[in-house]
């Protein structure tokens, strides 16, 4: 009798732990449930870490992500996977064999807030594996430099490196990729610096080969405005919390932690921030830039007076290399054909969507692929353990679109 209480009890501690209320229309809400209870786990074990001074809660992350994501490059009959560089920069290439004799190219940045993740993570490696077979594309996976020990812009400066020695002859040559058919792409953080990328990549007339196409896969693109609709309707919702994402970008950015309550009530972007003008403000004026189906019935925060001293503390805030959305018009104009997945409750919904909007104004071409039940890195999780059905849904889109405009 007492065993069966005690697992009533314990069984009752658990799901308590592990539910959380989720929006009617996200896809597979316990299978979500399970995955957020797992990350909020650890992240809660790297704060107490970190707290404990025992080490960095970043390595402590990337650590489990080590030991359970982590693979060594193993080839198959249909791929082969070898580790290299591109641009001295580590990176996972994926070439498949056979098939024609010239090979579409991918340069890939997976995701993690520029601190977590790698490219020879199984659920990258996974996904990179079935793009270059069912593409006959030879893909690359970058492994950028990583914060804390690592900060912008310095994750940027590898990705330039990588992208240019990418679409470098010698590199072309040696894969057999075609160089008219090369494609830049990433998720989430990795979706930051492959749209930074396409933008200074475009406008550097020294650059022989371009990039044909830019995928960016629900990508962050600016941390002047917390507030945005989706900031506002997901900012409880697994797995990517609204101070999460302003804790990664305080880390990317190298400011000090402490300024988290600031970003997150936008008191850095208050109208009284000389840094931070007219012309700025338009790029991310959401009012403007999405329909009203994602304003809803929310508004926008502006305060009129805000912090002091937040904007030279971290002026990295306003640099388009690290906020792509808030880009010169003209720049947009000279980057690639786009594509934009964006995902309903995900709190950088508005980021993508507002990027399409932007680029579109700017006469680019681009296919804006949403999701109603989707949720932030629903991608990467298409494969066991999770099996995530729109993550499978976006990921064969996302690869369709490869293949018919790539």
């Amino acid at each position: 009798m007492r065993l069966r209480l005690a697992g009533a009890v314990l069984l009752s501690a658990a799901a308590y732990y592990v539910y959380v209320p989720l929006p009617s229309g996200v896809s597979e809400p316990w299978k979500l449930m399970l995955l957020d209870a797992l990350f909020r786990s650890f992240m809660q074990a790297s704060d107490v870490a970190h707290a404990l001074g025992v080490c960095h809660r970043v390595h402590l992350l990337n650590r489990v992500v080590s030991w359970v994501e982590v693979i060594e490059p193993r080839s198959c009959p249909a791929v082969h996977v070898t580790d290299s560089e591109l641009g001295g920069v580590p990176a996972r290439v994926f070439q498949p064999k056979g098939g024609k004799r010239l090979k579409r190219g991918v340069l890939y940045f997976h995701g993690g807030g520029w601190a977590l993740g790698s490219g020879r993570m199984r659920s990258y490696d996974l996904l990179c594996r079935k793009m270059a077979e069912d593409l006959d594309s030879v893909i690359m996976s970058v492994d950028y430099r990583l914060a804390p020990e690592a900060v912008f812009p310095d994750q940027y400066h590898d990705a330039l490196a990588a992208s240019r020695a990418f679409l470098s002859s010698p590199v072309l040559e040696r894969y057999g990729i075609d160089p008219h058919r090369v494609c830049v792409s990433g998720d989430s953080a990795g979706g930051n610096l492959a749209a930074a990328v396409a933008q200074e990549l475009s406008s550097d007339d020294s650059i022989k080969v371009k990039f044909k196409v830019q995928a960016l896969i629900y990508p962050v693109l600016q941390a002047l405005d917390f507030y945005t609709p989706s900031y506002q309707q997901n900012q409880a919702v697994p797995i990517l919390y609204r101070p999460y994402m302003a804790r990664f970008w305080l880390q990317y950015l190298g400011a000090d932690s402490s300024l988290e309550p600031l970003l997150l009530a936008n008191n850095h972007s208050s109208l009284d921030q000389p840094a931070i003008g007219a012309n700025i403000r338009s790029k991310l004026n959401w009012r403007a830039l999405l329909p009203a189906k994602r304003r809803k019935h929310y508004r926008p925060v502006v305060k009129e007076t805000g912090s002091p001293g937040v904007m030279g503390k971290v002026p990295q805030l306003v640099d388009v290399r690290a906020a792509p959305l808030l880009a010169d018009q003209e720049v947009l104009a000279r980057t690639p054909k786009a594509y934009v997945m964006t995902c309903e409750f995900d709190v950088l919904r508005d980021d993508g969507l507002m990027y399409v909007r932007r680029l579109q104004d700017a006469g680019v071409a681009v296919t804006s692929d949403h999701y109603e039940d989707g949720f932030h890195a629903c991608m990467v999780f298409a494969y066991l353990p999770m099996m995530s059905s729109v993550g499978w849904r976006s990921m064969n889109n996302y690869i369709d679109w490869l293949d018919q405009n790539l």
